[in-house]
């Protein structure tokens, strides 16, 4: 009956140890992912060049960060041109990272939905 027993023993422990690994190597692959997760960007660009279209240059700017312009299409959500100049993307950290670098970007801010918390205005005159 010994023999069983250590025998038991043996193959729960090794499963023990193959769950570990198997944990262990599905953990780290979800961090992965989560580096490369995807969030709306708001990024602020020098106004286009006098003649140039300004969503072509926006996106100019955006395809020479992400390598293609099929990519930069992709990830783009919106252009503003009136009041500001600059686009909103949908982009992974090390995305993000490059559009920063690009000479024309001014500034970078996370995209965000502000929501009234009330609609009760009252007249204070």
């Amino acid at each position: 009956m010994k023999h069983s027993t250590s025998s038991s023993i043996s193959i729960s422990l090794a499963f023990v140890i193959l769950t570990l690994a198997v944990a262990t190597a599905s953990a780290a692959a979800m961090a992965g992912a989560a580096d490369e997760r995807v969030a709306n960007y708001l990024v602020y660009v020098d106004p286009a060049p006098p003649g140039v279209d300004c969503q072509t240059h926006q996106l100019g700017i955006l395809a020479a960060a992400l390598g293609s312009e099929e990519k930069a299409k992709a990830s783009i959500v919106y252009n503003y041109k009136n009041v500001v100049s600059g686009f909103s993307a949908r982009l992974t950290p090390s995305e993000l990272e490059a559009v920063k670098k690009q000479p024309q970007v001014n500034r970078v801010m996370p995209s965000a939905t502000l929501q009234l918390m009330s609609s009760n205005f009252e007249d204070v005159s």
